[in-house]
């Protein structure tokens, strides 16, 4: 008799024997043959519950593990074992369901591009010379004049002095400057060129 075989590689029948291959009781024996006789119906029945043959296997493995395991209870307290062991699948697939929490499984993984946001400001003379000032530049411009702070606010905000605050503003002021008067001499120059 060839074993039933899952595609984890698990044998149902093969567990009912001893390594030497000779019968351990005549319920597990019954067990393996029942497993051969009906494996294919389990994983087609699984694969109508869960909607693709990986989870169908698993499914069908997890249930006959815990059912093999009780085999003689089963058959002298279930008139039908085949239907107890879809109901068993059956409550199996819901509670793991529940804990997916409604997993949607589709066939194929639908192809779908990286969204980057685009930065509006990407391309401005003035966001990109912003960009180019140092850290601590950089925050005291925008803590003044887009957060509207005070110089003392700014300083408390920065654990910096309230002279560091000015010293720090006059620099990215000035840098800020040079760097827009030469954008802008280059716009314009590009302008005369294409003129």
């Amino acid at each position: 008799m060839a074993p039933a075989v899952l595609s984890s590689g698990d044998s149902w029948a093969g567990s009912a024997r001893h390594e030497g291959g000779t019968a351990l009781s005549g319920d597990l024996t019954d067990f393996g043959e029942f497993v051969e006789a009906n494996l294919p119906g389990l994983l087609r029945y699984g694969h109508a519950l869960t909607g693709n043959p990986h989870d169908a296997s698993d499914l069908v493995q997890t249930v006959l593990e815990k059912i093999g395991s009780r085999w003689a209870h089963v058959q002298r307290k279930t008139g039908d074992p085949m239907a107890y062991i879809r109901r068993s699948m059956a409550n199996a697939h819901i509670s793991r369901w529940r804990r997916t929490k409604r997993e949607n499984l589709v066939a194929e993984i639908p192809e779908s591009q990286p969204v980057s946001p685009t930065d509006p400001f990407e391309h401005e003379p003035l966001w990109q010379a912003l960009r180019a000032l140092p850290p601590r530049q950089r925050a005291v411009v925008v803590l003044r004049y887009y957060e509207g702070l005070s110089e003392v606010e700014i300083a408390e905000s920065l654990g910096v002095s309230q002279g560091t605050v000015k010293s720090q503003a006059s620099k990215a002021l000035a840098s800020l400057r040079t760097k827009m008067t030469v954008s802008m001499d280059s716009a314009d120059d590009g302008g005369r060129d294409a003129g």
